[in-house]
């Protein structure tokens, strides 16, 4: 019985069950270092927690299980009895008074006495070494008995001991020591950090270099440990500085009945509490006014008009006076309405919730401001307003993000996480590109170079070593080539390729909009008037505010929704692929990548699912993973795989650049611009638009209509109308 069986006998009775649980029961009842355990009580004890109500199947799966180890228990039981004492027919006779010379090694071997041979002879062995050996391979062994119960008790321990935002705000960046850093260098020079995740060794003696006003952007593969990093610097595991306040967006905030400006002036937890006290002391101030001159009243007095003027020089300090308008400024860049504003945050959706967190970071106005793919849950509106906020943060920011063209705008300084070390380039994305391709292709050649020369080296000692007269010639060649530096060549850049199937030709107008009109109710049009046109040739970008009604259009071409009023014509062949996040977090997340393939698609081999999931870097081992352990770029991957499969005629994708790192983002843009079909994109990214679109549509206003420029000549509108704004 192998483990991949139990493995799947646990999967089928419990597919719940999380895969490093599964993987772990597989080996350790198949694995003879429990031999002195009841493995399947134990088995059943680890179980238990995760078939809460599968009661019956879990004993069904138990007896299972033990059928099929039944010979494999029963060996182990005849181990621990020992050797059966029944007689046995020797094969030559043995005189017994000679028996001394026979040993108990002597059954096991083919006629060498390993025992009589090293009789007499000293043993060689440290019995103090071997006890300590034999005692930490028990310890080892008992360790990994114990491993799946032991990880689970210790993330019940970090769930009991999760504070909340206050909490670890006060924590992260206490009041005395923020408020003394005035005269104080806000600079971070770390020069030797180590940074790990589990196991696994993210960085190791790197430099860690961030100059107080500069903007860094952190790159590197998806999986180096970027967020990770983040992280242990958000929560000072990383030794900065405790004078620099930190603050890191990474969650989207909790949603109560507190409204959106309120949850933002909230954020600043400092100005919260002062504000707070400021109340208290001037109610004290108040009440002990109306004491008498005893001086005890006069004392305390005198100690909360002290306090009361320090607090009211912090919240001066903090510019607490114009925290409301300020508030209010940073939610309106980001989309919120006046009436969004006053809306309870539990009302809002995941991705409004983000922007939430972002503008309470905004507010805090930390020194050191960590963003973590910031422009995953904004619009471009929003995203051009926050690239031109950025342009003059007056502290330091470390962003981590994927969006080129964001960073040309925001960044003065690139750091490149790679091979567990950090490189510092000045500039953007763009001069970084440049820089580090001028200097791979110059290590590139130094590499080459010292290759060749040590290669003429090795031909002339290979010829020469063994000649009386060129021996000592020889001898020099070789000192020579030992001296060389240790060239390592150059990380070669990793690359991706995405490919969907080519389309048949049909007949055009393939979706055709004319003079529509549509809304939920005759009184509330959302659009009116659209005339929009798709063939095989399309390749449309679609842009405009959350609420604009891009969602309504998409259900449109769709067919999801029909028109109030107008002309849509579309070819009866028509099939149209739809990519959009909420996809993406509906794909199983229990089965594998062929396996949801072929729920959904069947009919081929596994072999062909195989091959199709490679054509979108799904490869590999990557196919038979469960979906649920694949991270956000891989699942992307699948989804994208599953759409090429419907063989669509068009391609409306909605936001499709959320979760690619760089590398996935250039595949998916060479993978479009060579494709047949047409292409209709929603997206955040620059970039992605102007290397896939040549049309720029605009939803607003209640229509969509064609914008005559290009994304930036967008960006700069929106930018210069959001701050002719009262």
């Amino acid at each position: 019985m192998s483990s991949a069986d139990i493995a799947e006998e646990i999967r089928d009775v419990l597919p719940g069950t999380e895969e490093i649980i599964v993987q772990y029961l597989a080996g350790y009842l198949v694995d003879d270092a429990g031999e002195d355990e009841d493995v399947l009580y134990i088995a059943q004890q680890i179980l238990s927690s995760v078939a809460k109500g599968k009661q019956d199947a879990l004993q069904n799966l138990m007896t299972r299980l033990g059928d099929l180890l039944g010979d494999q228990l029963a060996a182990r039981e005849r181990r621990k009895a020992g050797p059966a004492t029944k007689l046995v027919k020797l094969d030559k006779a043995v005189e017994m008074s000679k028996t001394g010379a026979l040993s108990s090694t002597i059954a096991f071997t083919e006629g060498v006495d390993l025992e009589s041979v090293n009789k007499g002879k000293a043993s060689r062995v440290d019995i103090k070494k071997l006890e300590k050996q034999e005692a930490k391979l028990k310890a080892k062994i008992e360790k990994r008995s114990r491993r799946d119960l032991y990880e689970g008790s210790k993330l019940l321990d970090q769930q009991r001991k999760q504070q909340s935002y206050e909490e670890m705000f006060m924590q992260i960046n206490p009041l005395d020591t923020t408020g003394a850093s005035k005269n104080k260098s806000k600079d971070i020079h770390l020069p030797s950090i180590d940074v790990n995740f589990a196991s696994n060794r993210i960085l190791s003696g790197a430099s860690l270099t961030l100059a107080h006003g500069r903007r860094y952007g952190l790159i590197g593969r998806n999986g180096v440990g970027k967020s990770t990093l983040l992280r242990h610097i958000a929560m000072r595991e990383v030794p900065i500085p405790p004078h620099i306040s930190i603050l890191f967006v990474e969650q989207e905030i909790t949603g109560d009945d507190t409204s959106a400006l309120e949850s933002v002036l909230k954020a600043d937890v400092w100005r919260d509490y002062l504000l707070k006290e400021e109340i208290e002391l001037n109610a004290k101030l108040a009440e002990l006014e109306s004491e008498g001159d005893d001086k005890r009243f006069e004392d305390a007095r005198e100690e909360a008009s002290t306090r009361l003027t320090e607090v009211h020089a912090r919240l001066s300090e903090m510019e607490a006076e114009t925290g409301p308008s300020r508030a209010a400024a940073l939610l309106a860049g980001l989309g919120f309405n006046d009436e969004d504003q006053k809306r309870q945050t539990r009302s809002f959706s995941g991705g409004w919730r983000m922007r939430l967190a972002l503008a309470r970071a905004l507010f805090v106005k930390p020194a050191l401001l960590l963003l973590d793919e910031p422009t995953n849950h904004i619009d471009l509106n929003a995203l051009a307003w926050l690239e031109d906020y950025l342009q003059t943060w007056p502290g330091t920011l470390l962003v981590v993000s994927h969006d080129r063209a964001f960073l040309d705008a925001v960044a003065t300084d690139i750091v490149h996480q790679h091979s567990g070390r950090l490189d510092y380039y000045k500039g953007n994305f763009t001069q970084f590109y440049s820089t580090k391709s001028e200097r791979d292709r110059n290590l590139l050649r130094e590499y080459e170079t010292q290759m060749e020369y040590r290669k003429h080296l090795q031909a002339f000692i290979d010829r020469w070593r063994y000649n009386a007269n060129r021996a000592a010639q020889a001898q020099s060649k070789i000192k020579i080539l030992e001296k060389l530096p240790d060239l390592q060549p150059p990380e070669a850049d990793e690359t991706e390729t995405f490919k969907f199937p080519e389309t048949e030709k049909i007949s055009p107008p393939l979706l055709q909009l004319s003079e529509v009109t549509f809304g939920y109710t005759p009184d509330k049009i959302i659009l009116k008037g659209v005339n929009f046109d798709v063939g095989l040739d399309s390749r449309l970008a679609i842009v405009g505010a959350n609420g604009a009604g891009k969602s309504t259009l998409i259900k449109l071409l769709t067919g999801e929704l029909n028109p109030m009023a107008g002309q849509m014509s579309r070819n009866g062949r028509l099939r149209v692929g739809y990519f959009a996040q909420h996809h993406v977090d509906a794909l199983l997340p229990n089965l594998t990548p062929v396996q949801f393939l072929q729920s959904k698609f069947p009919g081929k081999t596994e072999q062909d699912y195989r091959a199709h999931l490679g054509n979108f870097q799904i490869s590999g081992m990557t196919g038979l993973q469960l979906i649920g352990t694949l991270s956000g770029g891989q699942k992307s991957r699948v989804a994208f795989a599953a759409l090429s499969l419907q063989r669509p005629h068009v391609l409306l994708l909605d936001e499709p650049t959320n979760h690619l790192d760089m590398e996935g983002l250039d595949a998916l843009v060479a993978a479009l611009t060579s494709w047949n079909g047409g292409v209709i994109i929603i997206s955040h990214d620059e970039r992605f638009i102007t290397n896939v679109a040549k049309e720029l549509w605009v939803c607003g206003d209640g229509t969509v209509s064609r914008f005559p420029g290009d994304v930036q000549s967008y960006k700069n509108l929106i930018v210069s109308n959001i701050k002719a704004k009262p």
